[in-house]
């Protein structure tokens, strides 16, 4: 089950931050034919504060925690066996400036997808 996060003091206290400070670990993207993800792995010390709380991070937590990606992603779920794991998500064809949906950007991406989807098919 997907467990959501709060931290009980936000941004973390500096003593608490020292021992956070091991830079986040990007996944590569991956894709179905609707959201583009990819998760990030911060200290594990993050998720003993995650697991606490009861819902997702905001855009401002996660950044606050050193997770630095371009625009529109959103934490929409918490690997419980692993909390320090964020599972970000975004539709496809968001623009990563804007963080905003372009529909010829979505077009491409959703086509894209299914030719890749239909070569892994016939492979």
């Amino acid at each position: 089950p997907v467990q959501s996060a709060r931290f009980s003091s936000f941004p973390p206290e500096p003593a608490a931050l020292r021992a956070m400070s091991s830079q986040p670990e990007y996944s590569d993207k991956y894709s179905d034919g609707h959201y583009e993800y990819r998760h990030v792995i911060l200290a594990k010390e993050y998720g003993k504060s995650i697991q606490k709380g009861n819902r997702l991070l905001s855009e401002t937590e996660w950044r606050g925690m050193n997770v630095q990606q371009s625009r529109g992603w959103q934490h929409y779920a918490i690997h419980r066996p692993e909390p320090h794991i964020l599972l970000f998500r975004r539709p496809l064809g968001t623009d990563p400036v804007t963080g905003k949906v372009n529909p010829e950007l979505q077009r491409q991406a959703k086509e894209e997808y299914q030719r890749n989807l239909d070569k892994k098919q016939t492979a």
